[in-house]
């Protein structure tokens, strides 16, 4: 490539600042250091977690950042020590690191990594050090990828190689949703055959949940959401039922206790909501119901009375779906190629970087599943 080992101008969307729209700039992209990875994006999903930054979480030291998560592209060049990837390769950008070293990576309990960004800046949810400029100010890389930008550059330990001939404008949502409620059914919740599950939210990462419970081989999948609209597109990915809390006039727990006898096998919450939270778990049956948290927040405390637990219960967290990210990303994406894993059906608009504060509005107006934004030229 002409380009390696110099610095690349390139278009991304800035947020300079929360609660505002993105910004189209042209950015400086440094070239890659040690065990780093240039990349160009070529496709990025728009994911809820990048309007929680930029309108619930606006933490002030998380800005300016380029936002996005969810994308795939082509490895433009490699730093120094780099010996697993080279220009050309088709890779997935990781928000969770898998170095395969620490005790975390060693352990086959969790998918949590001690390296990158996730490890102590939760709140900044960027890692303080960058390869961003932008008009002679320090631009940060939202969760450690930034795939709102042209090129990226990305540690080694973050980044996926992926097959050669994975189309990289639908594998892109391996790169968070899909992989996030698919996972937490089939590897946090383990839900089991013949069982009935609910999901609560029906984004992308809810519609994956309801996937993941169907592959598991669940025989009731109940879906609920507010959105009647989602009811169609739910039963797509195998959902059997589905229930709006605002057609009932007593808790949605009660609704789901009536309707199957006592409550739910396991219950996964997709939307990020405390209150939700609660009712998921208050919607599991006692003795062993298992409910799962995967919407993503760190704004409120959540509650419950103990003997919900007590009884029985299970309340657990699912970060990424429970995959270790190098590892399972590559698999997902043979998965789909081998047409066992849906992903073209979470994909309800295709735009350009352009319109990405467009694409955050109809997120925002529950009018879209995943909006894919076509970055730069394949």
């Amino acid at each position: 490539m002409a380009t390696a080992g110099k610095v690349i101008k390139c278009r991304a969307a800035v947020a300079w600042e929360p609660s505002k729209p993105l910004v189209m700039e042209e950015i400086e992209v440094a070239p890659p250091q040690a065990h780093e990875i240039r990349i160009k994006i070529v496709a990025t999903g728009v994911c809820h977690t990048d309007l929680y930054h930029l309108f619930e979480g606006k933490h002030k030291d998380g800005f300016p950042c380029v936002l996005g998560h969810e994308g795939a592209g082509i490895v433009e060049s490699v730093g120094s020590e780099v010996t697993k990837f080279n220009p050309g390769d088709k890779v997935i950008p990781l928000f969770i690191s898998q170095c395969g070293q620490c005790r975390f990576c060693k352990s086959p309990k969790t998918n949590l990594c001690e390296k990158g960004w996730a490890s102590d800046r939760y709140d900044v949810m960027s890692e303080s050090d960058t390869r961003f400029t932008c008009k002679g100010k320090k631009v940060l890389q939202f969760m450690g990828t930034s795939t709102f930008s042209e090129y990226t550059v990305v540690n080694e330990i973050a980044v996926a190689k992926i097959h050669p001939s994975a189309p990289l404008d639908k594998v892109c949502l391996l790169g968070c949703g899909v992989a996030t409620g698919y996972g937490a059914a089939l590897n946090t919740a383990k839900v089991e055959p013949g069982s009935t599950c609910a999901v609560f939210g029906l984004g992308a990462v809810g519609l994956a949940a309801v996937m993941g419970c169907k592959n598991a081989g669940a025989k009731r999948i109940i879906a609920i959401d507010i959105n009647p609209t989602k009811y169609e597109k739910a039963k797509v990915f195998g959902a059997t039922e589905f229930v709006n809390p605002k057609d009932h006039n007593k808790p949605i727990s009660q609704v789901l206790y009536e309707m199957t006898n006592g409550g739910v096998d396991f219950s996964l919450e997709c939307v990020g909501s405390v209150a939700v939270m609660r009712s998921a778990l208050e919607s599991c049956v006692k003795g062993w119901g298992v409910s799962v948290l995967v919407g993503w927040t760190d704004m409120d405390d959540f509650a419950a009375r103990p003997i919900q637990l007590i009884a029985g219960r299970t309340w657990k967290g699912s970060l990424f779906g429970g995959f270790k990210s190098k590892d399972g990303v590559p698999k997902l994406v043979n998965e789909y190629l081998e047409k066992k894993l849906k992903l073209d059906e979470f994909v309800t608009h295709n735009m350009t970087l352009a319109q990405v504060n467009d694409a955050i509005q109809l997120m925002k107006t529950g009018d879209c599943i995943r909006s894919v934004l076509s970055v730069a030229l394949q």
